[in-house]
């Protein structure tokens, strides 16, 4: 269950956006403005993830094209250079997330992108441990607002039943930044020796550029809010308004920011509850990310195959990211298609810790990768439905994803070469955090649908330190105040 039931919300959803004159429009018209909204923003989003993924994770590939001979890295020394990524990555997304309204979404990813693009190519021209490290700390820097940034950009123009879905669709770019990695850097290597340089160091030039001139580009197209949209008309615009009035009421209301909204978030049972779930996401999906193609390689197959081969289990991702979450929005649940879909990773990784013939291990691969990868979404989404008002709900969104990447750093140490190609030890230790996942969405949509019914007894109670002769409902104070805790606030489960 999705939208609110609150008397605001009815009458917002017949009035216009300034509630000047009424403004009537039919579902077809309401279809067409939201179509509008997704061809002139997801593109954007989902190139921007793209690049954010690829130029993270690309390193991998890298590792396999000689970096770490070329650089004549330990696997130690290789781990602190990918570990030491995620800590000003984690420290950077709740700071930023809190400064996306003030500073504008169309000022501040752009710049991000250009500013990272710029480190990413400079990757190319390092020739030291010191370096490596040094660059990597500041790509961590720069690219950590992002991913957060855009789930709370979007929370701003859908309804939270729309929301899984678009988060998976800019999301699934990280599946295909996997495929796109393995393609890419199977050719580019074939540049070794091009200007004087290998081609590990050819991977990160040339798309480290690319990701600086689509940065250029967004300056011209992302907008900072709907009103600031070139591409939508002022009647499109006032009927997404209207929309996501009547599905959050909270949305109209002028908020300042407050530490006491970060608390509140962070004290919330069902943000802690997801907190932990998205750890382990984290952990077992950049653990793929950043090793699969070793661990392809270590299953006996030579560089350029295991670059080639490492697209399969993306693509299935891809899917099955899109798939699961069109069927979440479909039938408004997050809990279930998580479930499911963890239990997806559950065989995949039994698989790969039980059989011994490469090709079945590889092949196991094409379940724990959708089983990992498409969680996220689901999860992401449900944090940002689940908190309102706006503050509550950027820290929730930033919260998510710092758990996500202090799971990343756990993954980074969780495969030494001396363990591979198995790597039992880390294998059950996914398998158990894809457990987890699936107890902890059972018990959050447990609690969610018993606050859902506490709130509705009482009503009430909740609203009666709000309610005036003016607002027999407490009116904007109760919104601000009691944010999704407002009894006419349904929890989505």
């Amino acid at each position: 269950m999705f939208r609110s039931t609150s008397p605001v919300g009815k009458v917002l959803s017949e009035s216009s956006f300034d509630d000047s004159e009424k403004l009537s429009f039919d579902a077809a018209e309401e279809k067409a403005a939201v179509r509008r909204l997704d061809y002139s923003i997801l593109p954007l989003v989902t190139m921007f993830y793209l690049l954010s993924f690829l130029d993270r994770a690309n390193i991998g590939n890298a590792r396999v094209a000689g970096l770490q001979k070329g650089l004549h890295l330990t696997d130690h020394q290789y781990q602190v250079a990918v570990t030491v990524t995620f800590v000003p990555y984690i420290m950077a997304e709740l700071p930023a997330n809190l400064l996306l309204r003030k500073v504008g979404p169309s000022l501040l990813m752009p710049l991000l992108l250009v500013i990272w693009g710029i480190i990413v190519t400079l990757q190319g021209v390092v020739t030291s441990y010191a370096g490596l490290v040094t660059i990597r700390a500041f790509l961590g820097l720069c690219e950590g607002p992002m991913f957060p940034g855009i789930v709370l950009y979007l929370s701003g123009f859908y309804t939270r039943e729309e929301l899984s879905l678009r988060v998976a669709l800019f999301f699934s770019s990280a599946s295909l930044s996997g495929a796109f990695s393995g393609l890419l850097a199977a050719a580019i290597q074939n540049m070794h020796g091009v200007g004087g340089k290998p081609g590990w160091a050819w991977i990160f030039i040339l798309e480290g550029l690319f990701t600086v001139l689509v940065g250029v580009v967004a300056f011209f197209l992302v907008p900072s809010t709907l009103q600031d949209s070139k591409f939508l008309t002022q009647r499109q615009k006032d009927i997404i308004m209207v929309r996501l009035a009547r599905d959050r009421p909270a949305v109209n209301v002028v908020e300042e920011f407050s530490v006491k909204e970060i608390m509140r978030s962070l004290r919330s049972p069902h943000v802690i509850l997801l907190f932990i779930q998205l750890f382990c996401t984290g952990t077992t999906l950049y653990g793929l990310a950043l090793f699969l193609p070793s661990i392809v390689n270590q299953l006996g197959f030579s560089p350029t195959h295991t670059q080639l081969i490492s697209v399969g289990p993306f693509a299935a991702g891809f899917l099955v990211i899109l798939c699961s979450a069109y069927l979440s929005d479909r039938y408004h649940s997050r809990a279930i298609p998580t479930m499911i879909i963890a239990l997806l990773a559950v065989i995949g990784y039994a698989m790969f810790l039980g059989v011994s013939h490469p090709y079945v291990a590889y092949g196991s691969l094409f379940l724990s990768v959708p089983g990992v990868y498409a969680t996220a979404p689901l999860l992401s989404a449900w944090m940002a439905n689940n908190s309102e008002p706006y503050y509550r709900r950027a820290t929730s969104v930033a919260i998510g994803f710092v758990a996500t990447n202090a799971g990343g750093i756990l993954a980074t140490w969780s495969y030494p070469t001396k363990e591979g190609p198995r790597f039992q030890r880390t294998t059950i230790m996914n398998l158990t955090f894809s457990v987890i996942v699936i107890v902890g969405a059972a018990i959050n949509a447990k609690y969610l649908s018993r606050e859902n019914d506490r709130k509705t007894q009482r009503r009430a109670e909740l609203l009666a330190p709000y309610t005036n002769d003016e607002h027999s409902d407490g009116g904007e104070k109760a919104w601000l105040d009691l944010g999704d805790r407002h009894p006419d606030f349904r929890y989505s489960l």
